[in-house]
């Protein structure tokens, strides 16, 4: 169970490093930002979508492992290690998306979408006690 804890709590970090190195990349002028600004009608459709999968990722990735069919294969760690995998990936692309949208359109509406996903990574780090949770339940 210790592995694949750190297993996960490792891509958990690499997924948080990788926001953040947009952000730096960012804020620097690394990163070409506000280059799409211009394009108003691609940025309502990006930002549609964008509000779209928000709204509908962040409750399934918070409550996957509710889900009965879900539920039967977190029987042990190889289990946990792809179920949890994928719900670090759902909200994880999700931010990198948006952060990266953020610095592309310079729309606020952006940031305020991946701040939100960030704060809800929290619900999902991958302490020992709760792969262990996560197994038993």
């Amino acid at each position: 169970m210790k592995e694949t804890q750190k297993i996960l709590m490792t891509t958990f970090v690499a997924t948080l490093a990788c926001a953040l190195l947009l952000v730096v990349a960012g804020e620097t002028n690394l990163l070409p930002t506000g280059i799409l600004t211009e394009r108003k009608s691609a940025e309502f459709v990006v930002l549609s979508v964008m509000e779209l999968l928000t709204i509908c990722i962040i409750p399934l990735a918070l409550r996957l492992f509710k889900f009965n069919s879900i539920k039967r294969r977190l029987t042990g760690p190889t289990g946990l290690r792809r179920w949890a995998t994928v719900r670090m990936a759902m909200l994880g692309d999700l931010m990198i998306a948006n952060v990266l949208f953020y610095y592309l359109f310079m729309n606020p509406a952006f940031g305020y979408m991946g701040i939100i996903v960030f704060l809800c990574m929290f619900f999902i780090v991958p302490t020992l006690s709760r792969c262990e949770n996560e197994i038993t339940k």
